[in-house]
């Protein structure tokens, strides 16, 4: 698999899947079925920050992943 997600966006997928646990954890959603889609959003926005390869980005050819600029790979 080819990386297509950059520092940026696996830093905002983290954040955003910590909100979601945080939502959950506070009980701050009413509804079962919203509390899980909540946890199963987060758990796919971890993996794929944590793989850096987005399948959605995969399909419409988005790539916000830089060789030359990310902070991992100098």
């Amino acid at each position: 698999m080819e990386k297509n997600i950059g520092d940026f966006d696996k830093i905002l997928r983290v954040l955003i899947a910590a909100v979601f646990v945080v939502t959950v954890y506070f009980d701050l959603i009413v509804g079962e079925m919203l509390t899980y889609a909540l946890l199963f959003v987060a758990g796919v926005l971890l993996i794929t920050s944590l793989l850096e390869f987005c399948p959605i980005y995969f399909v419409f050819r988005i790539k916000t992943y830089n060789k030359n600029t990310e902070i991992n790979d100098k």
